[in-house]
């Protein structure tokens, strides 16, 4: 294949596609907002699942370096209300079936295999116009362009390349999350880190739940999540910690202070965010030269499938291109078929997880769900 393909979106589904079109011999472009591979955390633990993130991986020819990512103890799950009190503890049963890895350092890993100069930092996309003929002028926000050949959007929920092939728009979810840090948790922590265990916590209650899980060197990494309409603290500024923080104390107010430290004893500045997803069962018809993968193409609340399936479709559209070196339009309907009908599925079989886990009926529900007594009305 000589058509040079250009990716827009250094995160773990368009760094597999590099690194697997690499593996081929084939020349990829990936260009990226973020000035450097430092510039913002990457998230928390990934569970890399065997169906589709391991063999993605697989195919990237990096599993063995994965497995020394591998942080031993952390697939255990403990579910609780909010006075504290244990209601569900599942031990890590040690088979490794869904090992636990820092999102950070698997994307270290990912760039660290591909050629030097693959990726662009810096080059933060503004528009997208088709030239006809299936190529596509990408224009970046310092009044650079680039002209590709063949064009696939990598580049999330806010993609600028969706724009080419589809209307939608992602859809506030009706949740707000705020991410924190606790740092040397067993040490400066010792009560939050003893209530989150060896992996992972979900205190639970309607309308509102507090998760966590342990990383590596003791750090406590949380998630308030709030069922919210989406102007919630809309005019605070970003910058206001000490408001934001207070603000989300208010709304955990009466449980019990070794859950509600995960939230106001943070290390770092919280983060506010809105849960948006695209249409369920979201198309588009094939247009010559673009595609899209991950979250720019079936964007869903975090379910632990989101990464695993962007690393998936990375990996299955660098063997298409692969497998058909003259014929790039065959390779990417081939793509989009499979990823289509891997995204239907999961929606197919999607218990809506964020959801069920501050319904009403939290933090009941979401034990039902663990251990597989929840019954659908």
């Amino acid at each position: 294949m000589t058509t040079p393909v250009t990716i827009i979106g250094a995160g773990l589904g368009g760094l597999v596609l590099a690194r697997v079109l690499q593996v081929h011999g084939i020349t990829a472009t990936v260009h990226e907002a973020d000035p450097s591979p430092d510039a913002r955390r990457q998230g928390g633990l990934l569970d890399i699942h065997p169906w589709n993130g391991r063999p993605a991986l697989e195919a990237a020819g990096l599993i063995e370096e994965f497995r020394r990512l591998i942080l031993p103890g952390r697939e255990s799950y403990r579910v609780m209300d909010q006075t504290g009190t244990v209601l569900l503890d599942i031990p890590d049963d040690g088979t490794g079936r869904r090992p636990e890895v820092p999102r950070g350092a698997l994307r270290r890993l990912l760039l660290d295999a591909l050629a030097p100069g693959t990726v662009r930092w810096g080059h933060k996309v503004t528009r997208v116009r088709g030239l006809g003929e299936g190529r596509h002028e990408v224009g970046f926000a310092d009044d650079t362009s680039t002209v590709a050949s063949l064009l696939i959007g990598a580049d999330g929920a806010w993609s600028r390349v969706r724009p080419v092939l589809s209307a939608a728009a992602p859809e506030y979810f009706g949740v707000c999350s705020v991410e924190t840090f606790l740092f040397d948790g067993d040490t400066r922590h010792p009560a939050a880190a003893d209530a989150v265990g060896a992996g992972s916590l979900f205190a639970l209650a309607p309308g509102r739940g507090l998760l966590a899980h342990r990383e590596g060197g003791g750090t406590l990494h949380a998630y308030a999540q709030l069922r919210k309409p989406q102007d919630w603290l809309a005019d605070l500024d970003a910058a206001d910690a000490a408001t934001l923080t207070a603000q989300v104390a208010k709304e955990f107010d009466g449980w019990a202070p070794e859950l509600t430290a995960l939230m106001t004893d943070s290390d770092t500045p919280p983060v506010l965010r809105r849960i948006f997803t695209l249409p369920t069962g979201h198309r588009w018809d094939r247009v010559p030269g673009v595609t899209l993968l991950g979250d720019a193409a079936h964007l869903r609340p975090p379910n632990g499938e989101g990464a695993n399936l962007a690393m998936q479709d990375g990996a299955e559209l660098g063997r298409a291109l692969a497998a058909h070196p003259d014929n790039v339009e065959a390779a990417l309907s081939e793509h989009e078929r499979g990823m289509f009908a891997r995204a239907a599925a999961v929606e197919a079989g999607d218990d809506d997880m964020y959801a069920i886990m501050i319904d009403g009926d939290a933090p009941h529900s979401t034990i039902a769900l663990m251990t597989g007594s929840r019954q659908d009305s």
